[in-house]
């Protein structure tokens, strides 16, 4: 029957070149080296390396086997890495980045998360920018809309889109709209750079339609548009999730309940698959199963 440790030693000789190479790479002396070569050579029936006082030459028949097993080999000590981190406890430090409008959304993930291991700390940082998850020693990042191409493994948890509210004293004093052409009648809350005027995409019975708005505020952070609207300055376009907590708050109410925004995609994003340490897998899957379930379901 094969060993799989003479495997393991044919490959460290065929990679390191000699018998003493090889014996001092695996810390073992050189004949115990020789001996599992030759017990391979013996299973197999097949000469795999030549051997003179001065060279070792690798046969044709061990160059095929060494590609093939080495595969083997690397696939074998793959597993029990992954098998290592599996049963390693999260610990350290996980540095994640999100929209500021989205920070809410992550609120029960990461107190979850730091009662589950207390080994385990979380750095979140909320910006609007789209920082480079590389160069900013972030771990994962939160992002919504459509994705542009990046090296980054895109993970999607759903989709989200937006719904229309506003304060019930800002509908008691201006009224409930009833038709989407009854917005450009009222103060919109924008989220943009301008009051002066935006086009709102929203979808609804008719299917996709554009309806210009304005007011009197615009902000082009979601914390600040969805405070606007709870104050009474409009109608606010808001992230189904934002907007579903206000509303059981009875800070907000939900208009024109036809329409709502396309739905855009909701990813979590990280550099790369292999080698995630045990605390950011484990916030992954956390957070995937919180978010997930809170997004597709409001």
């Amino acid at each position: 029957m094969l060993d799989l440790n003479d495997i393991v030693v044919f490959a460290r000789v065929v990679e390191a070149g000699s018998f003493t190479a090889a014996a001092r790479l695996l810390a073992m002396p050189k004949t115990t080296v020789s001996r599992r070569v030759a017990a391979l050579e013996r299973e197999l029936g097949v000469r795999l390396l030549q051997r003179t006082t001065r060279s070792l030459n690798v046969t044709d028949a061990g160059r095929l086997y060494y590609e093939q097993s080495s595969q083997a080999l690397r696939a074998i000590e793959e597993a029990n890495l992954r098998l290592a981190e599996a049963r390693a406890e999260p610990s350290g430090t996980i540095r994640i980045s999100a929209p500021v409008g989205f920070g809410h959304f992550l609120t029960a993930a990461v107190v979850d998360f730091l009662a589950m291991y207390p080994k385990a700390k979380v750095e979140l940082r909320l910006t609007d920018d789209k920082l480079n998850l590389v160069e900013d020693g972030i771990d994962l990042a939160f992002r919504t809309g459509v994705l542009q191409d990046s090296t980054l493994i895109a993970r999607k948890l759903g989709s989200a889109h937006r719904l229309l509210c506003a304060s019930p004293d800002y509908l008691a004093r201006h009224g409930v709209p009833e038709r989407l052409a009854d917005l450009t009648h009222h103060q919109c809350v924008i989220a943009g750079s301008s009051a002066s005027g935006a086009h709102w995409l929203l979808e609804g019975p008719h299917g996709q339609e554009t309806v210009t708005v304005a007011g009197r505020f615009a902000a082009n952070e979601m914390q600040v548009v969805a405070a606007a609207a709870a104050a009474g300055f409009g109608i606010a376009q808001l992230p189904h999730a934002m907007a579903a907590t206000l509303i059981n708050e009875r800070r907000l109410q939900h208009v024109l309940k036809d329409y709502a925004t396309p739905a855009g995609g909701l990813y979590v994003l990280y550099p790369s698959s292999r080698h995630l340490s045990p605390s950011v897998k484990a916030f992954i899957e956390l957070a995937a199963e919180r978010i997930s379930n809170r997004v597709n379901t409001a």
